[in-house]
């Protein structure tokens, strides 16, 4: 039996490819194999740090019995979903219709046109408090495709119809002020108001729908605000936060925040960085920040996936034990594994958070940290996935274009350096076509010859999706560019998801939170210093170097403002913005030697500022 996961670039793969089942990599030639035997499809859906995938891995896809009976009778694909997001969005979306328990790891079974007829997630090795074991499912399946075969391929044909149909029906219009109140309305209703967060157990940090109140807040609702606050600090005070390395676990199993799942991901991360220091949480965002740069860093300066939940700790193998230790204990046990992939999109966001943190925190390593991983990812091929050298032959998706031109957006505005800029404009054009955004070279390729590509998955889950990422630096890029096409394709993307918004908010924080940047004035800061052009970022040390002003009274108050677009550069910098096409650099240059802001709304500006207390009541801040 050949092993075909034994070379794969995901870790996920490859930690099954010891196992007795003769695993497919998900490609077009596991589906003609299965039209060669006319034989059922096994598509097993998981990710490295997925607890649930370990046990069934171990339980069931190292039982020889079973993996002898799958192989006679099916062919078998293992999907790593953070390798494959658009395989596991669609097969997600099918097996809606089977189960409402879902999650991972995700069993579907297809048709050899790879059209699902069944679907679940864990299945124990022996038949438990009602649910079926993982053999008699696969003897129920079996025996349906051979009695039943034609009410099956029905099933599985009508199911891949109704998933065909597209995602949104049809536009609405973007939500108004009293729209908005009512969405922090319902999200208070929905806020337990004895542990903090949102609903019951399992309990998420559901980071999107907290960045939606700030920026609520900002646009001058101090309701959402409190809430936001509330949310944070809860979390920061709860188990779901590492004390001694400072990262966040993936979610809590229990009301009270207890009882974690005690994966780390980047994005949890990455989305919760930036939302503690804009609430200006020095200490919960340093242990962050620590947590992304000395556990999750990996050599090349990118980052990490995540990290396990499990660990051999004392020779046991156990979920959450070393995280239990202190940090005297934990000097003597190995750390839990890392998942290595570098994913392009799960990258930006870590560098934004980074980028925007070190800058209003004053931790220029943070911004030297989120240049060294901008070089590493932003520039050359937009790729899914890379690790160790090597990168996978998944597609690139919207999501890896948006988080990735957000987060070089967010170095750009913190070292002043325009390339960086230009590069995100790039990477928003490219997937800019006709005026909608979609994948730049299309979907994923086995999914859209079979007809099973979603048109739009506007899903968020614990993250923003590729629609909403890719609007938001759109609107952002035309704050720097004065490009309304770019607003108008924000809008326009924005306007297929508000009907659905407004129906599930907590759903659709990030949809929520540009819609709330396109109802705001189009507000602009830029404070021009002197000092030569920044030459580059020392990316070890994180030490600007040949910047200037960063200590300067305009531009402390500059990064302390939250309510639009800022940007401090000096003057070399701004003519570098403008050569680059971004008009709102034009003709912003030093007052009688001395720095100077330009407050703008739409382009229009005020009269240049040079005194720190007239900007500062310009802005309508407090003295610090």
């Amino acid at each position: 039996m050949p092993n075909r996961l034994a070379d794969a670039v995901s870790p996920y793969l490859r930690s099954h490819a010891e196992n007795p089942v003769d695993w497919y990599e998900w490609g077009d030639e596991a589906f003609a194999e299965a039209a060669r035997r006319q034989v059922p499809v096994l598509i097993s859906i998981g990710y490295a740090t997925c607890h649930w995938c370990h046990v069934m891995a171990r339980e069931s896809f190292s039982d020889p019995e079973l993996a002898e009976f799958l192989n006679d009778n099916f062919v078998s694909i293992k999907v790593d979903r953070e390798e494959h997001p658009d395989v596991d969005s669609s097969y997600l979306a099918a097996a809606g219709a089977f189960t409402d328990q879902l999650g991972w790891p995700l069993n579907v079974f297809a048709t050899p046109t790879g059209r699902a007829f069944y679907a679940g997630t864990y299945f124990p090795p022996v038949a438990i408090e009602g649910r079926a074991s993982f053999a008699q499912v696969l003897a129920a399946v079996l025996d349906a495709w051979h009695e039943r075969r034609g009410e099956v391929e029905d099933t599985a044909g009508r199911l891949a119809a109704a998933l065909a149909q597209p995602t949104t029906t049809s536009a609405g219009s973007l939500p108004t002020e009293a729209d908005f109140a009512a969405v922090v309305s319902e999200l208070i209703q929905h806020e337990d108001a004895e542990f903090g967060g949102f609903g019951s157990a399992p309990k998420f940090p559901v980071a999107t729908v907290l960045g939606l109140l700030l920026d609520r807040e900002d646009a001058g609702d101090a309701t959402a605000g409190a809430l936001a606050r509330r949310t944070l600090d809860a979390m920061a005070n709860s188990n779901l936060r590492d004390p001694v390395e400072g990262g966040f676990f993936r979610y809590a199993t229990r009301r009270d925040w207890s009882e974690p799942h005690y994966e780390r991901m980047l994005y949890d991360n990455a989305l919760l960085l930036d939302l503690y220091a804009r609430v200006d949480d020095g200490g919960i965002a340093s242990g962050i920040a620590d947590f992304l740069l000395n556990v999750l860093r990996v050599p090349s300066g990118a980052f990490a996936s995540a990290q396990d939940s499990e660990s051999t700790v004392n020779g046991v193998r156990v979920e959450g034990g070393y995280y239990a230790l202190d940090a005297v204990a934990r000097a003597d046990q190995a750390s839990p594994a890392l998942d290595e992939k570098v994913l392009t999109g799960w990258n930006g966001l870590a560098i934004g958070a980074l980028a925007s943190a070190g800058s209003r925190l004053g931790h220029p390593e943070w911004v030297g940290a989120a240049v060294r991983a901008a070089e590493v990812v932003g520039f050359g091929d937009v790729v899914r996935v890379r690790i160790g050298g090597r990168v996978s032959t998944a597609r690139p998706t919207l999501e890896d274009y948006g988080m990735l031109a957000n987060g070089l957006l967010d170095v750009a505005l913190a070292t002043g350096e325009a390339r960086f800029a230009s590069r995100a404009l790039e990477l928003v054009t490219v997937a800019l076509v006709d005026g909608s955004f979609a994948v730049p070279g299309g979907a994923d390729p086995v999914l859209t010859a079979r007809g099973l590509a979603l048109d739009v998955d506007p899903s968020e889950g614990a993250y923003p999706s590729g629609l909403s990422t890719v609007a938001r630096a759109a609107v952002r890029l035309e704050l720097l560019t004065g490009d309304r096409a770019l607003r108008n394709a924000a809008v326009t993307a924005m306007e297929l998801l508000a009907p659905l918004a407004l129906q599930r908010p907590i759903s659709f924080g990030a949809a929520l939170g540009v819609m709330s940047l396109l109802a705001v004035p189009e507000r602009q800061l830029v404070v021009v210093t002197a000092g030569e052009a920044a030459a580059g970022w020392d990316a070890v040390g994180g030490n600007p170097v040949g910047a200037a002003g960063a200590g300067d009274d305009l531009a402390t108050i500059a990064r302390a403002w939250r309510e639009g677009t800022v940007a401090v550069v000096t003057l070399p910098q701004a003519a570098a913005f403008v050569a680059a096409g971004f008009a709102l650099f034009e003709a912003r240059t030093l007052q009688r030697g001395s720095p100077t802001a330009y407050l703008c709304e739409n382009f229009v500006c005020r009269l240049p500022i040079t005194d720190p207390a007239v900007l500062r009541a310009a802005l309508a801040l407090r003295p610090s």
